[in-house]
């Protein structure tokens, strides 16, 4: 029993036995992490992990940090907060992923208005399941109280993540050719951006969350938007092994027109075929409901695709049998052509 307990710490808003408490409660969550290269050290003053560069004769470290940003206030709303964590690992490890890079290990950031041991918990078992689904180790973490710059209800969540790759595998976009074809990945609804947009249409302050809603079959808006966002690191790394892969885009915020020329070098564009994509109904509604251009919508959203891959045409059913193989309902959407113009959807 940690029997430090500062009397004049907590008037001033600040209760480190809580956070205590919330250590022990949350361990449980990081167990379940474990991988080959953990140390258990959670408590102490910094993660540690043994790096296995078996088969790399020139080993890189890719690193990623993100956040989960407004999407939180939305778990707030609801008082649900065990599927936060999972963005928050996903916005990472989709990132170094598209590098061809294996994540190894993640740590979390929680700064909150008052620490409440079973919602940090909760937080955390997030963070846990998003680090299974990703294969990497929850090294540790650190949990902030900030009484008086946050209400005691507030929160936020972020995190960093370390992947390995061989410098001879990276994934080099400048292999691109025309006639590369493009893969999706489908996404789970908005994933983790464009929620202060999000927000504004909804006016989610005041909205029923909870209510049912016919164009969204029925669920409640709440729920839908709360949908975490997936994890793509296993299909991706399976494709690796057995496709040429071209370029890899995570699709996050500033949508396609931002996202996809990052895998793509200059002299080539995407041309995306609109009718292909598979957009869940929760952007229509969003587009309806705000009145948004459709431009955009896909310079601020996914439109249903989380991640786009670009691989050699006569690997096409390969590459899609493998994904499909791992989970993914992966298809066509498009191809590289010759041009200026990044991105074209018609």
């Amino acid at each position: 029993m940690n029997e430090s307990y500062s009397a004049s710490y907590a008037a001033a808003g600040v209760d480190i036995t809580a956070g205590y408490k919330a250590v022990e409660l949350m361990k449980a969550h990081v167990a379940r992490t474990m991988t080959a290269g953990m140390a258990e050290n959670i408590g102490g003053f910094g993660g540690l992990f043994e790096l296995d560069t078996a088969g790399m004769s020139h080993p890189c470290l890719v690193s990623g940090t993100d956040g989960v940003g407004t999407k939180i206030r939305i778990a707030q709303l609801l008082d649900r907060h065990d599927t936060i964590g999972i963005d928050c690992v996903a916005m990472c490890v989709n990132d170094v992923i598209c590098c061809g890079a294996k994540p190894l290990f993640f740590l979390d950031y929680i700064a909150c208005g008052k620490n409440v041991p079973e919602k940090i918990a909760a937080i955390v078992s997030g963070v846990a399941e998003g680090c299974v689904q990703a294969g990497a180790a929850l090294v540790g973490g650190e949990t902030a109280e900030h009484p008086g710059m946050m209400g005691e209800d507030d929160y936020d969540l972020a995190g960093f993540t370390v992947g390995a790759v061989d410098r001879d595998r990276v994934v080099d976009k400048n292999r691109t050719a025309p006639g590369d074809v493009l893969i999706a990945l489908p996404s789970t609804g908005v994933h983790s951006n464009g929620f202060s947009l999000v927000r504004r249409v909804f006016n989610v302050e005041r909205a029923n969350l909870r209510a049912p809603i016919g164009a969204l079959d029925g669920r409640g808006l709440g729920e839908v938007l709360l949908t975490p966002t997936r994890i793509y690191v296993k299909p991706v790394l399976a494709l690796l092994e057995q496709v040429e892969v071209h370029g890899i885009s995570h699709i996050t915020g500033g949508g396609f027109y931002e996202n996809i020329p990052r895998s793509i070098p200059d002299g080539l564009g995407a041309k995306i075929e609109k009718a292909a994509l598979q957009t869940p109904v929760i952007f229509g509604f969003i587009a309806r409901s705000g009145s948004i251009p459709e431009r955009d919508m896909y310079n601020t959203f996914n439109m249903g695709v989380g991640m786009s891959i670009t691989v050699p045409k006569e690997q096409a059913d390969r590459a899609l049998a493998v994904l499909r193989e791992s989970g993914e309902n992966a298809y066509l959407i498009g191809e590289i052509v010759r041009g200026e113009e990044k991105v074209v959807i018609c």
